[in-house]
């Protein structure tokens, strides 16, 4: 029996904006997937020590106050520290298309932007969530 997708949704940084993150955590609930939202002003370390301490398959923040840049890299930096490499990273906020294609190519998966249906990040995460427990399985049996 496989268990429900488990998302970790947060809001790094001093963006006082939640509105986004809270609509989207609801989707996500919504479509059958377990939610943990960690609210506001939340920084790196401890949106990963929740991740680890929740057992998630994907993280994902909300930025809309253009620190992207550093935050992203950095809770990925930190996933992989903490031997969870293996979680989704993703997220989105008002990100260009140029800064999402550094971002992931330094890991972090897709990122959606403001306006983005909420029907598109519920299948990128079901599709991707699918693909990685598949790859760990396959691990797992060698």
């Amino acid at each position: 029996m496989e268990r429900n997708i488990r998302v970790l949704v947060a809001k790094p940084g001093l963006d006082g904006h939640d509105r986004g993150a809270k609509v989207v955590a609801s989707a996500l609930r919504d479509a059958g997937m377990e939610v943990i939202y960690t609210g506001l002003r939340q920084t790196p370390e401890m949106i990963v020590e929740a991740a680890v301490q929740e057992d998630v398959d994907v993280v994902a923040l909300s930025i809309l106050s253009g620190a992207h840049m550093t935050l992203f890299p950095r809770v990925l930096r930190l996933l992989r520290e903490h031997g969870a490499g293996h979680m989704l990273l993703t997220g989105g906020g008002v990100i260009s298309k140029t800064d999402m294609e550094t971002l992931a190519a330094e890991g972090v998966g897709r990122l959606f932007g403001p306006g983005t249906p909420t029907r598109d990040i519920i299948a990128y995460i079901r599709e991707e969530v699918a693909k990685r427990r598949t790859t760990q399985e396959t691990l797992d049996d060698v």
